[in-house]
């Protein structure tokens, strides 16, 4: 099993905006077969059950090709799938709560846009730490955005790893490299392309790239 570090190198996150030519599931199988060394499955407006059936799904297609399954925020669904782990953000259920409920082995990422923030987490038990918005966001047009000199004052004041999130996309991602972060969280980068096998292996090679020094 690869290190949560390793484990974090392309991070795709899940957005059904895209849908309709493929299903979401086929999509990120797609993005699996591009590289993507973790998902992380977001759904705001599906219900608990809804959610819960794709969860199983997506955790069984993940798990065939070596890859944790993390669930956004829904800590009920995460742990009735059989998911790796979940993200959640300040405003989510505490980490130290979750830990206390899942054990030790379920992998916690926490979103934190504070060095208080991130201390915070990591001495809550955080695997790993979401940090940004390191770019304007398409996703979310309200994401407050830090600078590269705050993404590198987070990330250096934990020893968990990080990956930077917001807006990264293939024309942008090398302005990241020298910061100490283990990779790249995407969204719309993967899933809004027409070929997301080809936009995935080229992210994979430009996340390698900015990395390489950590």
């Amino acid at each position: 099993m690869k290190s949560i570090r390793e484990q974090l190198l392309l991070y795709a996150v899940t957005d059904r905006s895209w849908t309709g030519r493929q299903s979401l599931y086929e999509q990120v199988e797609c993005a699996l077969k591009g590289g993507v060394t973790m998902v992380q499955l977001r759904e705001k407006e599906q219900n608990d059950d809804a959610f819960l059936e794709e969860a199983i799904q997506m955790k069984a297609l993940c798990h065939r090709y070596g890859v944790p399954l993390i669930i956004n925020d829904r800590l009920s669904v995460a742990l009735k799938s059989g998911a790796d782990g979940i993200h959640v953000g300040a405003e989510d259920e505490p980490v130290e709560t979750i830990r206390q409920i899942a054990g030790k082995d379920f992998i916690i990422g926490a979103t934190a846009k504070t060095v208080e923030q991130a201390k915070r987490a990591q001495s809550q038990g955080a695997d790993y730490l979401g940090v940004g918005a390191v770019f304007g966001s398409p996703t979310k047009k309200n994401a407050i955005r830090i600078t590269e000199k705050q993404l590198c004052e987070i990330c250096s004041a934990v020893s968990i790893p990080a990956v930077a999130i917001g807006g990264i996309d293939e024309t942008n991602i090398d302005s990241l490299k020298g910061a100490p972060i283990a990779g790249v969280a995407v969204v719309s980068a993967i899933f809004s392309k027409a070929d997301i096998e080809a936009a995935s292996r080229n992210l994979l090679r430009a996340a390698e790239q900015v990395t390489s020094t950590f």
